[in-house]
């Protein structure tokens, strides 16, 4: 049995580099004819000379919010979902579309593996021939087919497992005994946990998958003890795979589909290997071909190569956000979600989300300030605005006048990563 997905991952970096570099053209060249927002925001640049590293670090950096806005303008102008970033519409190249929190409307293409997660899976030690238990959700956001679709590219089948209903997935594990696991850290504890109350064994779970959420430490040593080596993969709905996490255990190894740069928050400098910025990642892929994506993650390149002989750059991995958008429970809530639930009550003069608890275990309190000393129902309102609006339960705490911070922060992480 071989130790690598493919040859690419033991390629010389020189021959990986020039292989990007000579592709990277072609890519800005296609953005550029097939796509009218990169049209636009590349109208300046000639494709050709973009063969370097220093010429693509002078291209213009789309971030989340600009995408974002970008929707939002042509949909309401055009009608167009995807702001004009993507290369194909719907129909029958367009098998589905999900939509992540703000909305964000993302594309998915026909090609194998569209969201390269194979990769990542193989590393986390699935092979072809083995069952799933994919707990990612599939509905609204793209989890959980760009688990299935790696999965199925790999050779493997998968059990549909989705979010919630623990009993029930604990009972079909049992029964199917899937080879691991593949979802948030969070909740397969949580379905351990569920196991070991109803004194239900599981012992085929030995492997796992996780993304959407920090994997720290304490966290994984937990799953040691229970039996399970589970390994990370950084992905995000825009771009699909990013980088992976090898039995090395020293940071995350980068995708062959992506070309990954690190720059300076707010900019698009690119920084020292080492320095913590924000990841921007250019894709090759043909239909929704984003060139210097902002992911809004901080990160920062390991030296040296993976001691398992795969010689692409590595990432420390996720290292918090180079905004106020932050993700709780495997969701991203933008600062411009709680300014829309705080305009539905004129009662509401400011809010401010805190996010609190430790990793896998996260709350998340909403507190507004109101001159009412006690209006009706405001608490119950509010908790379901926040649940209508970011998909998420949470808690409120009503404060009054002057009491929160002045220092411009709508979402605070105040959770312990240790």
């Amino acid at each position: 049995m071989t130790d690598f997905f493919d040859a690419l991952e033991t390629r010389d970096p020189a021959d990986r580099e020039a292989d990007l570099l000579q592709m990277l053209p072609l890519q800005v060249a296609h953005a550029k004819l097939a796509s009218p927002a990169l049209a636009e925001i590349l109208q300046d640049v000639d494709p050709a000379q973009v063969s370097s590293r220093a010429a693509l670090a002078r291209l213009p950096v789309t971030r989340k919010h600009e995408l974002l806005e970008k929707q939002l303008k042509s949909r309401s102008a055009q009608g167009n979902v995807f702001g004009g970033f993507s290369v194909e519409s719907f129909g029958l190249r367009m098998p589905r579309v999900f939509a992540s929190p703000g909305p964000i409307y993302e594309p998915e293409g026909t090609a194998r593996d569209y969201w390269r997660m194979a990769r990542a899976m193989f590393a986390a030690g699935f092979r072809s021939g083995e069952l799933i238990h994919n707990s990612f959700s599939y509905h609204f956001v793209p989890a959980g087919s760009m688990m299935e679709t790696g999965a199925h590219a790999l050779g493997c089948t998968v059990f549909p497992g989705g979010t919630g209903q623990t009993e029930q997935q604990v009972l079909a594990m049992a029964d199917l005994q899937p080879a691991g696991y593949i979802g948030t850290p969070s909740f397969l504890k949580i379905i351990l946990e569920k196991a070991l109350e109803m004194g239900v064994a599981l012992p085929s779970v030995t492997k796992a998958m996780f993304g959407g959420e920090a994997y720290p430490p304490s966290l994984r040593d937990w799953f040691s003890a229970h039996g399970v080596a589970g390994y990370q993969c950084y992905a995000t709905a825009d771009v699909g795979s990013i980088a992976y996490e090898t039995t090395a255990r020293e940071g995350l190894v980068l995708d062959e589909g992506v070309l990954l740069e690190i720059v300076r928050p707010g900019t698009g400098d690119p920084v020292a290997d080492g320095e913590v910025g924000e990841v921007v990642v250019t894709t090759l892929n043909p239909t929704y071909p984003l060139i210097r994506f902002g992911t809004g993650d901080l990160s920062a390149v390991l030296p040296g190569s993976c001691p398992t002989g795969r010689t692409n750059t590595r990432i420390k991995g996720w290292m918090g956000r180079a905004d106020q958008t932050t993700k709780i429970r495997g969701m991203f809530v933008h600062p411009g979600q709680v300014d829309q639930i705080a305009k539905r009550f004129p009662e509401v003069t400011r809010a401010r989300l805190v996010v609190t608890g430790e990793m896998a275990n996260d709350v998340m309190t909403l507190k507004v300030e109101t001159a009412c000393s006690g209006p009706d129902n405001l608490s119950n309102k509010l908790l379901d605005a926040m649940r209508e609006v970011t998909k998420l339960r949470g808690q409120v705490e009503l404060l009054p006048p002057g009491s929160l911070p002045n220092d411009g922060k709508v979402i605070e992480d105040a959770r312990s990563y240790k």
